[in-house]
């Protein structure tokens, strides 16, 4: 009973608050906007005009109004502005049964016409009135007077400039909706946007939540730890890093991470997007800047959390158009200032989050403001355990399914892309009314996300389906026979989204590359092209995305890597990303046609390559692509019943029907020479498309 009635009186709940009682407001009361002053004077002002206090004066005619002067009921006329003649009645008269309905009130306590008359010529009217008089002995004269309705002429002024202030305000607060905090209105348009968690605002997610971070996790756990138990490390003369920058590709958990360190923390969390910064207003980006770190310094020790930090971080005086007044670079220039300039800022710890960070400016980078660069890399094998093992934790899942097996079906997918495997699986399983998510639906999974949506309905005739199923066995073919190309897992003619066919490829993680690992890929991808060479004697526009990949591979072999003799141990790519906005190229002219001729020679080397093995092995390619014509889908065990057992040992696992059935022992590789890119060597295309 006593929680009941405590929950059934909230407002006493509300009125034990200190702080209520401290200001003296009421919660129930509603809060005084100051625009209600505006509009209790607009209409007082406007029913001042368009409302008759006094009553509205009857219209008459001439000939009433002659009856009216003959009988000697006028008291006087007033002829106003020339246009209309006020008759007033004399109140002895107005008694009178004919002036009955005539109304007879005061308009704040001053006679008001009785009768009113529209005159069309003034000199003429007078004229009529005095005839009408003639032998009379109490005439009354017409009076003129001239009038100014100062309402309705100042109306006529205001109410065009109200119109234009009320679609501004409109469209501004149309423009800062959405903006959390001060920023929704328009007076505050200079204020900050961002969030703010602290204890009344808890957040759910913890480090337990993240998997495949450790080593991130680590240095972010020692800024947690710091805020949480400073003495620990300010006795020894130590000072906690002023700023941390997440670095990663997209969908590797930069902003999960942060969101960690909020529910961590249990300190006043600040987060917004570097794109609320920015807004049409000259100055309104520094001056955010300047509102969330006195909100941070009021509450420190604090963290500010910018997401996509790039949106303002930019490198500074790349401007097409120079001397321009550019609203970013002021907002950047503040917010240098704040994290470390003249003033000193203490208690405050800058989080940042991008994909891009070489694009941002040095002066935001270097140490003093983020002291650390964290570095969220795509997850290895056994990461992808830990965030399988994570989102799988809600799935009501098969025993059939393997966590370590899904893991090593997804080489290249990030956080992200793993979470929306599990998502995808569990509306793939509910699709086919499975009372349990199985392998299939994962497997299922994988293939919609990597190859896109099967359409199995899509209009192929029978030469172009043959077509692409020796150009799918090429690549098969090929990835078997070399020893350096990745292992296949599976090959599929049915269209896939923008495909005609696709092959599943179980890539190696390394992280260095041979000059001979690349000149075997390059060979694999160029298979398709050349089994059609080999088989039909032409070819078609079905190798587009193979070309594509392969030249931008050689390429980056002999401008980047130093891979050509020609060319020598050069390299000229540029980390820091100031090549986008050069116009001219790292290169002159005579070294441009060296490139171009030595990447030309490799892509023709490998196609070559490609070719001669499928002439030395065209009946396993028939083989293989007329199983693949009768099956659609072909797997690792197809191609080592065709072909026999790779002599490499490098297979990691031969699949039918997605289950494990061989192991192979992984052979030493040679020792690696070069570095790998993996931005530029490994595209982000996880399938070889047709």
């Amino acid at each position: 009973m006593a929680e009941q009635k405590k929950d059934n009186n909230p407002p006493k709940k509300d009125s034990n608050n200190p702080f209520n009682k401290l200001t003296g407001k009421d919660p129930k009361k509603p809060k005084f906007n100051f625009y209600w002053i505006y509009g209790i004077l607009a209409v007082v002002f406007i029913g001042i005009q368009f409302l008759n206090w006094g009553g509205t004066a009857e219209k008459t005619d001439w000939r009433a109004l002659k009856d009216m002067l003959i009988d000697g009921d006028v008291e006087k006329i007033i002829l106003v502005n020339k246009e209309t003649a006020e008759i007033y009645i004399k109140p002895d008269r107005l008694n009178q049964e004919k002036y009955k309905d005539v109304n007879k009130d005061q308009s704040f306590g001053q006679q008001t016409s009785h009768f009113y008359y529209n005159v069309a010529d003034p000199a003429t009217f007078m004229e009529d009135v005095q005839e009408t008089q003639e032998g009379m002995s109490e005439q009354v004269y017409v009076e003129s007077e001239t009038r100014h309705n100062w309402g309705g002429e100042v109306l006529s002024w205001i109410l065009p400039i109200a119109l234009l202030i009320g679609v501004w305000f409109f469209f501004m607060r149309m423009m800062s909706r959405g903006g959390g905090g001060g920023g929704g209105q328009i007076f505050n348009i200079g204020k900050s946007k961002a969030q703010v968690y602290d204890k009344t605002t808890s957040v759910n997610i913890t480090f337990k939540d993240v998997a495949g971070l450790e080593e991130a996790k680590v240095e972010i756990k020692e800024i947690v730890d710091f805020l949480k138990t400073p003495d620990k490390y300010t006795k020894l003369g130590g000072k906690i890093p002023r700023g941390v920058l997440l670095v990663g590709p997209p969908g590797t958990g930069k902003t999960l991470l942060a969101k960690s360190v909020a529910g961590e923390a249990h300190v006043p969390f600040y987060s917004i997007s570097g794109s609320d910064f920015v807004e049409m207003f000259v100055g309104v980006g520094a001056s955010r800047v300047r509102d969330l770190f006195k909100q941070a310094k009021e509450k420190s020790p604090s963290i500010i959390f910018i997401d996509e930090i790039d949106a303002i971080g930019r490198a500074r005086g790349k401007n097409i158009a120079t001397g321009a007044n550019d609203e970013r670079e002021n907002t950047l220039n503040q917010l240098l200032t704040e994290m470390d300039g003249f003033v000193p800022n203490s208690g405050v710890i800058i989080l940042a989050a991008t994909n891009r960070a070489d694009i941002l400016d040095k002066a935001l980078l270097r140490a003093g403001r983020f002291d650390r660069q964290i570095y969220v890399e795509l997850p290895d094998l056994e990461e992808r355990k830990e965030i399988f093992k994570v989102h799988m934790r809600p799935l009501k899942l098969d025993k059939s399914v393997s966590v370590e097996f899904l893991a090593k079906q997804t080489p290249g997918f990030s956080g992200a892309d793993i979470a929306n495997v599990c998502n995808e699986s569990a509306l793939i399983a509910a699709r086919a009314n499975h009372n349990k998510i199985v392998k299939q639906d994962f497997m299922d999974a994988i293939d919609r996300i990597i190859g896109g949506l099967e359409k199995k309905n899509k209009i192929i005739s029978p030469n172009e389906k043959k077509v692409v199923a020796f150009h799918e066995a090429g690549h098969a073919s090929i990835s078997w026979l070399l020893e350096h190309a990745h292992p296949l897992v599976k090959v599929t003619i049915v269209p896939r989204g923008k495909s005609l066919g696709a092959a599943w490829y179980l890539p190696e993680e390394r992280q260095i590359t041979t000059y001979e690992q690349m000149l075997d890929e390059m060979t694999a991808a160029l298979g398709g092209r050349a089994a059609e060479k080999v088989v039909f004697g032409k070819v078609s526009t079905g190798a587009l995305n193979d070309l594509e990949k392969v030249t931008k591979q050689a390429f980056a072999m002999v401008a980047y890597f130093g891979f050509s003799k020609k060319v020598g141990n050069i390299s000229f790519y540029d980390s820091s990303g100031q090549q986008d906005y050069a116009f001219n190229k790292p290169f002159s002219e005579k070294t441009n046609e060296i490139i171009d001729t030595e990447v030309k020679a490799i892509v023709e080397q490998s196609y070559e390559r490609a070719v001669k093995i499928l002439s030395e092995n065209r009946e396993g390619l028939e083989k293989l692509a007329n199983k693949l014509l009768e099956k659609e889908v072909i797997f690792g065990e197809d191609l080592e019943n065709i072909f026999g057992k790779r002599p490499w040992g490098d297979v990691t696992e031969v699949i039918k029907d997605n289950k494990v059935v061989k192991k192979v022992t992984r052979r030493p590789r040679k020792k690696a020479v070069i570095k790998k890119e993996e931005d530029i060597m490994d595209p982000e295309n996880k399938a070889g498309t047709a």
